[in-house]
């Protein structure tokens, strides 16, 4: 049986997918499109209140490694919430430059899948609360939950449930759960494959792609126990503002921090 979690406030955080210098955003993973400078953004979110950050780069396969560290230290100067830095991390030394350069965490995805102990390695290291293990998932028409890597480009053939399992075993102290189908589609996130994730581990599982309105955090949170949301489209085509959500989601008894203007 998985240990109970505790029931903390509900982070909102930032979620800002990098290719090259350019904040991009995409639908399923795919049809990119470019919105703008990224730390101008981060900026803008982090006075909005926003609990965390998260940068991923979506690129970083075609050049094996990351190449957030000049965003990430220009970000770090001036903003102060946790940021999560992911894409391309494929050694400790991966991990060890970008939390150098100012992330808090790292999350791996693609080089924990080709060696598990890799987050074994980056938990003993630097702690499991830097590993984060990003898991990209996608319902297969036999109902499996299959694991992608590459930008949901490449199928692993792996079980999602069963590799959260194995990855929080490995020492991975949070997960990052991206929905392949639900990614920038404004329909809601993915609460079937958040709630049976979450009821496997017992540590914080991050619902990221399908935002659309606030009525989708309670659902996820409600329904499916997430203890955080990453929202991307809605902040960066100014549909809503991170006080408008923190605000709606408040009102409807979901535990978030408060913030007075």
């Amino acid at each position: 049986m998985v240990e109970q979690k505790d029931r903390h406030n509900v982070r909102l955080i930032a979620r800002l997918d990098i290719k090259g210098p350019n904040l991009i955003k995409a639908i399923n993973l795919e049809g990119i499109r470019v919105i703008g400078d990224p730390n101008e953004h981060a900026r803008r979110y982090y006075e909005q209140g926003a609990d965390e950050l998260i940068y991923m780069d979506m690129v970083a396969s075609l050049y094996g490694r990351n190449n957030l560290h000049d965003i990430v230290k220009a970000t770090s100067n001036n903003i102060f919430v946790p940021i999560t830095v992911g894409g391309g991390v494929r050694s400790v030394d991966d991990a060890e430059a970008l939390l150098f350069a100012g992330a808090d965490k790292v999350a791996v995805n693609t080089a924990a899948t080709q060696n598990p102990t890799l987050i074994t390695d980056i938990s003993r290291r630097f702690g499991a609360q830097c590993m984060v293990l990003s898991i990209e998932a996608k319902k297969m028409p036999d109902g499996q939950w299959r694991v992608y890597v590459d930008c949901g480009r490449e199928d692993t053939g792996m079980d999602a449930i069963a590799w959260a399992k194995q990855g929080v075993a490995n020492g991975a102290g949070e997960i990052l759960l991206t929905s392949i189908d639900h990614e920038g589609t404004r329909k809601g996130f993915d609460t079937e494959l958040t709630k049976l994730i979450a009821a496997e581990v017992p540590v914080p599982v991050i619902a990221s792609g399908g935002f659309g309105k606030t009525q989708d955090i309670v659902d996820v949170v409600s329904n499916a126990d997430a203890d955080g949301v990453a929202i991307a489209d809605a902040l960066h085509y100014g549909r809503m503002t991170l006080p408008e959500i923190r605000n709606e989601a408040i009102q409807q008894n979901i535990p978030m921090r408060s913030i007075i203007a």
